[in-house]
C-alpha cells in the first residue's frame, strides 16, 4: 500500500490517503460489562441491514399476550447449560467437525424447557444461546408430526411459532456476522456456531422425509445468507464516498484510490482478525476477497463503458493491470492468503485491449505535441537572437534533454501499466522521435538560410552541433537499438552537423581560395611559402571553433584537413604545368611530399583523425616521380584501391604533368583503372569532390 499511496502522492495536487480504513463502525470499543446490554448492540446492527422485517404469525401474537412478567426457571437453567464449563479455545481455525461447534440433540436441562414466548424474549434480547433450544423445538415438532400426536392445526400453528423464532435468530446472527469487527469475540463465536449448526442440520434434513402437514423449511442456507451479506457489506464499503476529494485529482482517480485502499485494508483486517475466529468451512478470506473483487470489477466495468478522459483511461489501466494485482492481491499480508483464489482481472481482456489502444494513441499524440512545442520554443530563441548557454566552455542547448525527457516520460507511464505496454509504446515513440529529428534538421536549415545577419548566428550553430552529441548519447543509452536502425534514425543529426560545419567553415574556406590559386599562378615556383601562408591563415581562425565540444572540434579539423588536401589536388589537376624532364618532375614530387608532411602534421596536431588522407598527396607525388610506365601502373593500381573514386579523368590530369610520356603509355596506364579490383564504393569521398575538365 505504501507504494500505491506514494505513487499518487507524487502527482500534482495529491494528498495523503487516510491511514486507517475499517468495516462500518470502525474498531470495537472495549465493553464495560459482559453482554449485559444486548439491546444497545442490536440497535447498532439491526436486522433491517440485511433483509425486510418479517411479521410474526397471528398465533404468536396471541401467545405473547398471555406472557407473564417473570421468566420461568427453565429458561435460566437452559442458559446456564451454554455458559458453564466452556473449554479453552484451540489454536487455529475451528471446523464444523469440531465437537464444540456441533449441535447437541437436546441440551440437558435441570428444569422444564422454556416456552416459545420466553425464547422469543431471549432472542429479542440478543441471547444467541437460545438457538439450541429453538432447534430442539423444531426437532420436537418434526417428531410430533411424524407420530401424529397433535392435530394438523396445532402442528401448523406450532411450526409458525418455530419459524418466527428462526426469523428472529437469523436476523440476530446475521447482524453480528454483518459487522464482525464490532462484536466481542465470544459473541462472534456464538453466531458462527449457530450458522455451523444450521448447516449441519440442513445436511441432516436433506435425506429425511417431511410430514405432509408441515411446510418444508430446509435447507435454510444460512451460510449462503452470510455470503450474501458479505457481498452487501463489500458494496457498501466500496461505494462509500471519500470524505475528501483532493484537489487536482479527478473523481474517477479518487474512486480508484478509495476502492483500492478500502479493499486492501479490509481484507488485511479479515486475515488478521477474522480468520482466527471463523471455522475453516466458512472460507472467510476467500468469501470476502471474492465479494470485494466482484464489486470492484463491476464498478470498473461500468466506468469503462463511458468515454473517459485521457487521465482516467491511464489510471483505469494502471489499477487493473498493475496496482490491483501487485499492490493489493500480492501485498505481503495478502499474497499467501489469496493463493489458489482465482479472482481474475477486474476487466475482460477485450475491454483491456481496447483501453490499451486508446491509451497508446493518446500518449503518442501527447508526446508528439510536446516535442513539437519544445522545438518551436527552441527555434523562437534562435530567431530572437538569444545567445545560447555556455556549459564547461562549450555552447549548450537544452533541446535534446527536453525531447528525451518527454519521450521517456511517455514510456515510463506505459511501463507503469505493464512492461508489455511499455514495449508497445517504445516502438511508437521511437518512430515519433525519428520524425522529430527530421523536423529539427529542416528547422535548423531554415535558420541557416534566413538568419545569417544575427549576432548570435554562429553561437547558435555551434550549440546545435553540440546538441547532436546529447541526442545520440541519450538514444544509445536509453534504448537498445540495432546499429542500422540507430544510424537511420540519427541521419538527420548527421546532416544537421554537416550543414553546420559547412556554414562555420564557409568564410575560412573563402579566405583560403585565393591562397591556393597562388600554386598555379606561380606555376609551383614557391609552393613552400604558399602553403605556409595557408597554414597560418587556418591557425588564426581555429579559436573561432573552441566552443564546439572536443569531439566536434576534432571532426571539424578533419573537415579542414580534407579541404586542404582536396584543394591541393585541384591545383595539381589544373593542367597549368607540364614538366618534360625527369629532374623537373622529381623536384615537384619533392615539393608535394614536403607540403603533404606539413599539412598532415598541422592537422593532426590540431585534432584531425582523418588518417585516411595521409596517402593522398604522397602517392600522387610518387606517380609524378616514377619514370617507368610499368612502375607507374603499379602505383596507379595501388592508389585506386586506397581511393576508389579516383577516376580516369583525375589520372589524366596528373599524367598531363608528365610531359615526357608517350600517348600509348598514357593509354596503357589509364587502362589499369578498367581492371575490377573488387573495391567497394568509398564511404569517404575525396576525388568525387574534385571536378576535372
Amino acid at each position: 500500500m505504501l507504494k500505491m499511496v506514494t505513487f499518487f502522492q507524487g502527482l500534482p495536487g495529491q494528498q495523503s490517503v487516510p491511514g486507517t480504513l475499517d468495516f462500518p463502525g470502525s474498531p470495537p470499543k472495549p465493553r464495560s460489562t459482559s453482554e449485559a446490554e444486548p439491546e444497545a448492540s442490536m440497535s447498532e446492527a439491526s436486522s433491517e441491514d440485511l433483509m425486510p422485517s418479517q411479521e410474526a404469525p397471528d398465533g404468536e401474537e396471541e401467545e405473547s399476550a398471555k406472557k407473564e412478567k417473570k421468566k420461568s426457571k427453565g429458561l435460566a437453567n437452559m442458559f446456564s447449560v451454554f455458559t458453564k464449563g466452556k473449554k479453552k479455545k484451540k489454536k487455529g481455525q475451528p471446523r464444523l467437525s469440531d465437537p464444540e461447534v456441533q449441535p447437541k440433540s437436546r441440551p440437558e436441562l435441570d428444569g422444564p424447557p422454556p416456552t416459545v414466548e420466553e425464547l422469543k424474549e431471549a432472542l429479542e434480547s440478543g441471547r444467541l444461546e437460545a438457538a439450541w433450544q429453538v432447534l430442539a423445538l423444531e426437532r420436537e415438532l418434526e417428531a410430533e408430526a411424524a407420530a401424529s400426536r397433535r392435530s394438523n392445526e396445532e402442528l401448523v400453528r406450532q411450526q409458525s411459532k418455530v419459524e418466527a423464532l428462526y426469523l428472529l435468530l437469523r436476523d440476530q446472527v446475521l447482524a453480528v456476522l454483518r459487522r464482525p469487527l464490532e462484536a466481542a469475540p465470544e459473541r462472534l463465536r456464538q453466531a458462527l456456531a449457530v450458522v455451523s449448526q444450521q448447516e449441519l442440520e440442513d445436511r441432516r434434513a436433506a435425506g429425511a422425509p417431511v410430514a405432509a402437514v408441515l411446510v418444508a423449511t430446509r435447507p435454510r442456507r444460512w451460510l449462503q445468507l452470510w455470503r450474501d451479506s458479505v457481498a452487501e457489506v463489500a458494496a457498501e464499503r466500496l461505494d462509500a464516498q471519500p470524505a475528501v476529494v483532493p484537489e487536482g485529482r479527478s473523481e474517477a482517480e479518487t474512486r480508484f484510490l478509495h476502492m483500492g485502499c478500502t479493499m486492501k485494508e479490509d481484507l488485511e483486517a479479515v486475515v488478521e482478525r477474522l480468520k482466527p475466529l471463523f471455522p475453516a468451512e466458512f472460507n472467510v478470506v476467500h468469501t470476502y476477497a471474492e465479494s470485494y473483487h466482484a464489486h470492484f470489477a463491476a464498478q470498473l466495468c461500468t466506468l469503462a463503458q463511458f468515454e473517459l478522459c485521457e487521465r482516467d483511461t491511464y489510471f483505469l489501466l494502471l489499477w487493473v493491470l498493475n496496482l490491483y494485482p501487485n499492490d493489493i492481491l500480492n501485498s505481503p499480508k495478502l499474497a499467501k492468503e489469496l493463493q489458489g483464489i482465482r479472482l481474475g482481472s477486474l476487466l475482460p481482456p477485450k475491454q483491456i485491449r481496447l483501453l490499451e489502444a486508446v491509451f497508446l494513441s493518446n500518449e503518442v499524440t501527447n508526446v508528439k505535441l510536446l516535442m513539437t512545442r519544445a522545438l518551436e520554443l527552441e527555434s523562437q530563441r534562435w530567431a530572437r537572437d538569444v545567445a545560447p548557454q555556455s556549459l564547461d566552455g562549450h555552447y549548450h542547448s537544452e533541446l535534446a534533454i527536453d525531447i528525451i525527457q518527454i519521450v521517456l516520460q511517455g514510456q515510463d507511464k506505459a511501463e507503469n501499466i505493464t512492461p508489455e505496454v511499455g514495449v508497445q509504446i517504445r516502438q511508437l515513440l521511437l518512430v515519433e522521435l525519428a520524425a522529430l529529428l527530421r523536423s529539427y534538421q529542416r528547422t535548423f536549415d531554415e535558420f541557416l538560410e534566413k538568419s545569417k545577419l544575427l549576432t548570435n548566428y554562429r553561437a547558435n550553430i555551434i550549440a546545435n552541433i553540440n546538441n547532436c552529441l546529447s541526442f545520440r548519447t541519450s538514444v544509445e543509452q536509453k534504448w537498445q537499438i540495432p546499429q542500422d536502425t540507430l544510424n537511420h534514425m540519427l541521419d538527420p543529426l548527421k546532416d544537421l552537423k554537416a550543414h553546420g560545419f559547412d556554414t562555420l567553415l564557409q568564410s575560412l574556406f573563402s579566405d583560403l581560395k585565393p591562397l591556393f590559386k597562388k600554386f598555379t599562378q606561380t606555376r609551383w615556383a614557391t609552393p613552400v611559402e604558399t602553403l605556409e601562408e595557408i597554414i597560418a591563415t587556418v591557425g588564426i581562425r581555429l579559436p573561432e571553433f573552441s566552443e564546439l565540444k572536443d569531439c566536434f572540434q576534432e571532426e571539424l579539423m578533419g573537415a579542414v584537413h580534407l579541404h586542404l588536401v582536396k584543394e591541393y589536388i585541384i591545383r595539381l589537376s589544373k593542367r597549368r604545368v607540364v614538366l618534360k624532364t625527369e629532374e623537373q618532375q622529381q623536384q615537384l614530387a619533392r615539393h608535394i611530399l614536403a607540403n603533404a608532411d606539413v599539412i598532415q602534421h598541422f592537422c593532426t596536431q590540431n585534432g584531425s583523425n582523418a588518417t585516411w588522407l595521409n596517402q593522398a598527396l604522397p602517392r600522387l607525388a610518387e606517380i609524378i616521380h616514377l619514370q617507368d610506365s610499368n612502375a607507374i601502373k603499379i602505383e596507379v593500381a595501388t592508389y585506386a584501391t586506397l581511393y576508389p573514386d579516383f577516376s580516369k579523368g583525375h589520372l589524366n590530369a596528373i599524367l598531363a604533368i608528365k610531359g615526357n610520356l608517350l600517348s600509348s603509355e598514357v593509354r596503357s596506364i589509364r587502362n589499369i583503372l578498367d581492371i575490377n579490383t573488387g573495391v567497394q564504393e568509398p564511404s569517404r569521398p575525396l576525388f568525387s569532390l574534385i571536378k576535372v575538365g
